[in-house]
């Protein structure tokens, strides 16, 4: 049998990464990076990730756990900054929320690509979803159109480097029942902006998550809270 290809795969420890890795598993050996940069929950995304890496058997030479904590001494977002609580859950509301991290993925797509020239990987996964997300603006197809172009301009001239977004067109409903079908450990996942013990279940996360789970008929395995009727309008 032939061998897999490597892709290296951005993967955060919430709900749309971890069904991004079970996609990515299908045709790929997996490399995993996980970022910490701050964030209010950036522990227990932490134990998430790696939760989901052994699930995955990914061995610990492909494991990358990089710190961009300049994002959160530049500021700038609720997720970093202790002095700014997080917002009720609104993810229908017009405009970039107080959650968004100003460029992050920029950053951590940066880290991805120096990873994946160094192990000579073919792609990079990222879990971003634009129609039914919080609207950030890095998390639009466009955007890794582009820095896929940056990558080539940037890197080796044998470097090929492919940026997939398997789940960037679908929303949470269709998420959730494509990790089903796929066996992905969906119990392994935190997505709660607020809380590391228990998910507050009254952030945009957490309420994008819960409408995930509900349009799927499916119980969320960590039985969240209730949200508010505003967050699941």
């Amino acid at each position: 049998m032939a061998e897999r290809p490597l892709a290296v795969v951005l993967a955060s420890g919430g709900l749309d990464s971890c069904v991004t890795v079970a996609l990515a598993a299908r045709e790929y050996a997996l490399a995993l990076l996980h970022a910490s940069y701050g964030q209010k929950t950036e522990e227990r995304e932490r134990q998430a990730f790696l939760a989901q890496a052994d699930h995955f058997g990914v061995p610990a030479r492909r494991r990358l756990i990089v710190d961009l904590g300049h994002l959160s001494a530049m500021g700038g977002s609720a997720l970093t900054d202790p002095q700014q609580a997080i917002p009720d859950a609104d993810p229908d509301a017009p405009g970039i929320p107080a959650t968004y991290v100003p460029f992050r993925n920029a950053n951590l797509l940066a880290a991805a690509a120096s990873w994946a020239e160094v192990l000579r990987a073919e792609a990079i996964f990222v879990g971003a979803v634009e129609e039914d997300s919080s609207g950030y603006p890095d998390c639009r197809r466009e955007f890794y159109d582009a820095f896929e172009g940056a990558i080539a301009a940037g890197t080796r001239p044998e470097t090929r480097i492919r940026i997939i977004t398997p789940v960037i067109a679908l929303q949470k409903g269709e998420i959730v029942r494509r990790g089903l079908a796929l066996g992905a450990p969906l119990e392994l996942t935190w997505s709660c902006y607020r809380n590391s013990a228990k998910p507050c279940g009254n952030c945009d996360s957490c309420a994008l998550r819960e409408r995930g789970f509900r349009a799927a008929g499916v119980r969320d395995p960590l039985e969240k809270t209730s949200l508010t009727s505003q967050a699941l309008r």
